[in-house]
């Protein structure tokens, strides 16, 4: 189990005060099966959120859950209060990087460091497992990802996987 503790303080802007979503104070991240009832519930609510967005199913980007086994990948889910709230998994992609897989945050904590800290999280299992590198792909309608993923000092890269060849999709990577 991994525990991240957050403190975002609430801010001020051109001298108004300026309401935030309160910080989550403690997150429990633990790793989870790909094919877990919470895991599945989680990766619905995923798909329907890129439904919404893209339209379809979400992602038809073929995805095996044994994928998701160490020291081949990892599958987490962050929990507040005792309920799952997010989820995260990585898989081998070729010889020492990882793909970021099914990176959610369920709505109601949106903006208050859930995500950040399962995408820490997903990093680290990666290097434990001797990852060198992680990629991703999302999309031009993911703009709170991107924010993410950019302000966590990933840079775009050439565009791979299933959507390589789609419009607006978009692939990031970093070094571990």
């Amino acid at each position: 189990m991994v525990t991240h503790m957050t403190d975002r303080p609430a801010g001020s802007t051109s001298g108004k005060e300026r309401s935030y979503p309160s910080p989550v104070s403690e997150i429990e991240i633990r790793p989870q099966g790909f094919d877990s009832p919470v895991a599945q519930t989680l990766i619905r609510a995923t798909l329907a959120d890129l439904g919404v967005r893209y339209g379809g199913s979400g992602d038809e980007t073929p995805i095996d859950p044994t994928e998701f086994v160490p020291p081949h990948g990892d599958f987490l889910v962050a929990q507040l209060d005792g309920g799952p709230v997010g989820c995260a998994g990585w898989r081998s992609h070729g010889e020492d990087a990882a793909e970021l897989k099914r990176m959610y945050t369920v709505p109601a904590v949106r903006g208050r460091g859930v995500a950040r800290a399962l995408l820490a999280s997903v990093e680290e299992s990666a290097r434990r497992h001797g990852r060198k590198r992680i990629v991703l792909e999302c999309g031009d309608r993911q703009p709170e990802a991107v924010a993410l993923y950019t302000s966590a000092g990933y840079e775009r890269i050439a565009n791979f996987g299933y959507y390589a060849d789609a419009p607006g999709c978009l692939s990031f990577g970093r070094v571990l």
